[in-house]
C-alpha cells in the first residue's frame, strides 16, 4: 500500500502549511498530541478517513497487528541487566533526599543556624523533584531514554560535589536543589524504559524491582548517614553520593541501549517549515503539557493523589523519626536512632518480590474473566484494600504507640515494618498503570511525570509540616490524619477501576472533537488561501 502525499499545491504557489506529509498508520502509532509515534511494525487491513489532529489529516488503520516487535528487541538477559542498572539510577535521588536526615542537627550547627531550617531545604529538594518531573518526560520522547539518563547521572554528580564544598548555608540550598533536578530525570526516564521493552503483562514485575530503589533508598540513607556522621564529616554523606552518581554514568554509558523504538525528532522531518518545525519542538519540550494532561484526565489526577498518600506517610514519618524516637526511647546518637529506619527498609524487601507479581496476575485474571480483554485499571485491583485498610490501620498504631508509650520497642518497629512492606504491595500497581493508561497515545512518560510531579510536591510537604505538626498536635493525632489522607485514595482508586474506562473515553471523545473541528476550519484556511 502505497504512501499517500501531502495535499497538491498549486504550480508556483509555495506551501506554508505546518502539517507533516500523510501517511498511513495504526491507533497506536497515532499520538495525543497529533504526532505520528513511528512504532517499529504495523499491518492495516482497511482504511478510513479520520480528522483526529489540528495538524494532520491521518489515513487510520482500522484493524492492526499487535506490536510484538517493540517488546522482542532484547533478550531476557539483556532485559534484566538494564533493569538491575536502572534500579541502581533510581536509587540516588530518593537516598539523597533522606541519607542526609540523621545528619541535620551537625549541618545546622556548621552553618549556624536551625534544624528547622535545614528541613527547609530537604522539603525544597523534594518540591524541586517534582517541579523538574515536568521537564524529563518530555525530554525524553524527544531525545530519547539512553542520553537523558546519562545527562541526568553526569549532573547529579557534579551537583553533590558542589553541595560537599558548599561554603555557607545560600550555596548548600542552591546545590541541594539543583541535585534533585537532574537526579528525577532518572525515575522518570527509568519507567519509561521498561514500558519501553516489557509488555504490559510483565511490566509491573521489573517495575517492582526498578521501584525498589526509589523506596529502599528513602528507608536505608538515614541509617548510612547516621553511620557516615558518627564517624565522619557530614560532607562525606555528598562525596558518597557524588561517587554513587559516577557509577551510574559508567554504567549507563557501557550498558543502557537506546529503549524507545523511534524518538519524535525523525518526525520533524516531514514538517517543511522551519519555525513550525521550532514550535513543534517547544510544544513537545513543554512542561506545561504534563500539567495539563495531570489535570485533563480524572484518573491520572485521582490515581497520582493515591501514590502522593503514600509518599506523605513515607516522608513523614522518615523525617520525624530521630525527633520523635529518640526522648521516646532515651537514644543519643545519630547511629542509635538510625536503626530505627531499617525496619520499614526491611519491609520494602520483604514487599518487594511479591508487589509486582500481585498486579501482574491481577491483570492476567481479569484478561481470562473478559475472554482475552484487556483494562489497564485491573491491576489497580490489587492494591486499594492494602492501602485504605492495613496501611491506615499500621500507622494509627505506630503514632499512638510513641504518644501514649505503649507496646515497647517493639510495636513501632513492627508498624514500620509493615509500613514498608504494605507500601510495596500498592507502589508498584500505581507505577505501571501510569504507564498502561495511555501508552496507546504515546504518553506514558508524560503521565508518569505527571504522577511523579504530584507525588513529590506532597513528599515536600509532608516533610516540611510533619516535625511542626507533631510538635502541635502530637504524634498521634498527626498519624491519624495520615491515615485518613490514604484512606481517601483507596476510595479514589476504587472508583477508578470502577469508572476510569468511562472518564478516559469521554476526554479522548471531547479532544477528537475539537480535534476535527480545529482541522476543518484548517482545511477551510488552506482552500481559501489557495483559491479557486
Amino acid at each position: 500500500m502505497q504512501e499517500q502525499t501531502q495535499d497538491q499545491v498549486p504550480i508556483g504557489r509555495k506551501s506554508t502549511d505546518c502539517a507533516p506529509k500523510v501517511t498511513v498508520v495504526s491507533p497506536e502509532q497515532y499520538g495525543d498530541d497529533g504526532e505520528v509515534l513511528n512504532l517499529q511494525r504495523s499491518r492495516t487491513v482497511s482504511l478510513s478517513l479520520s480528522l483526529r489532529s489540528p495538524q494532520d489529516i491521518v489515513a487510520v488503520a482500522s484493524a492492526v497487528d499487535i506490536d510484538t516487535e517493540q517488546y522482542t528487541r532484547f533478550t531476557l538477559t539483556r532485559k534484566v541487566v538494564i533493569t538491575c542498572i536502572l534500579a541502581f539510577c533510581a536509587l540516588l535521588s530518593p537516598v539523597s533526599s533522606t541519607m542526609i536526615l540523621s545528619a541535620i542537627p551537625e549541618v545546622a550547627a556548621d552553618y549556624n543556624t536551625s534544624g528547622d531550617m535545614i528541613g527547609v531545604s530537604n522539603a525544597l529538594y523534594l518540591l524541586s523533584m517534582g517541579f523538574s518531573a515536568c521537564f524529563w518526560g518530555p525530554m525524553s520522547s524527544v531525545f530519547g531514554r539512553r542520553w537523558v539518563n546519562i545527562a541526568s547521572a553526569v549532573q547529579f554528580c557534579a551537583f553533590n560535589i558542589g553541595t560537599a564544598l558548599a561554603p555557607n548555608l545560600g550555596a548548600y540550598f542552591v546545590f541541594r536543589i539543583l541535585t534533585s533536578f537532574q537526579g528525577t530525570g532518572l525515575l522518570i526516564v527509568g519507567n519509561s524504559c521498561l514500558a519501553d521493552i516489557y509488555e504490559p503483562t510483565a511490566r509491573a514485575t521489573a517495575l517492582g524491582w526498578f521501584a525498589l530503589g526509589t523506596i529502599v533508598g528513602p528507608a536505608f540513607g538515614p541509617f548510612i548517614g547516621g553511620v557516615i556522621v558518627t564517624f565522619h564529616s557530614w560532607r562525606v554523606i555528598f562525596w558518597v553520593q557524588a561517587s554513587l552518581g559516577g557509577l551510574a554514568t559508567v554504567l549507563l554509558l557501557c550498558f543502557l541501549p537506546e529503549t524507545i523504538p523511534r524518538t519524535k525528532l525523525g518526525t520533524l522531518q516531514a514538517i517543511p517549515n522551519l519555525t513550525c518545525r521550532v514550535a513543534k519542538m517547544a510544544s513537545w519540550i513543554s512542561p506545561w503539557r504534563v500539567v495539563v494532561l495531570l489535570f485533563s484526565y480524572p484518573n491520572l489526577l485521582i490515581t497520582g493523589l493515591a501514590s502522593s498518600a503514600l509518599i506523605w506517610n513515607m516522608y513523614s514519618i522518615l523525617t520525624a523519626i530521630r525527633y520523635v524516637l529518640n526522648p521516646r526511647f532515651d537514644l543519643t546518637s545519630p547511629m542509635q536512632s538510625g536503626l530505627f529506619y531499617i525496619a520499614p527498609g526491611c519491609g520494602y524487601l520483604a514487599g518487594s518480590p511479591f508487589g509486582g507479581r500481585l498486579a501482574d496476575s491481577m491483570v492476567k485474571k481479569w484478561i481470562g474473566k473478559r475472554g482475552g480483554e484487556r483494562i489497564a485499571e485491573d491491576r489497580l485491583r490489587s492494591c486499594y484494600i492494602w492501602l485504605g485498610v492495613v496501611l491506615p490501620v499500621s500507622i494509627i498504631l505506630y503514632g499512638w504507640s510513641v504518644q501514649a508509650e505503649f507496646g515497647g520497642i517493639g510495636l513501632p518497629v513492627i508498624t514500620l515494618f509493615v509500613q514498608g512492606a504494605v507500601q510495596w504491595l500498592c507502589f508498584p500497581s500505581l507505577n505501571t498503570y501510569a504507564l498502561d493508561v495511555m501508552q496507546s497515545h504515546g504518553l506514558s512518560a508524560e503521565v508518569v511525570a505527571s504522577n511523579y510531579m504530584v507525588r513529590y510536591f506532597f513528599a515536600a510537604l509532608g516533610s516540611a509540616v510533619c516535625l511542626p505538626a507533631i510538635n502541635g498536635i502530637g504524634v498521634g493525632w498527626f498519624s491519624t490524619i495520615s491515615s485518613l489522607f490514604l484512606v481517601f485514595g483507596a476510595v479514589g482508586v476504587w472508583a477508578t477501576i470502577m469508572w476510569g474506562p468511562s472518564w478516559r473515553n469521554r476526554v479522548d471523545a471531547r479532544k477528537d472533537r475539537r480535534g476535527a473541528e480545529k482541522a476543518r476550519k484548517r482545511a477551510e484556511a488552506r482552500g481559501a488561501e489557495m483559491g479557486p
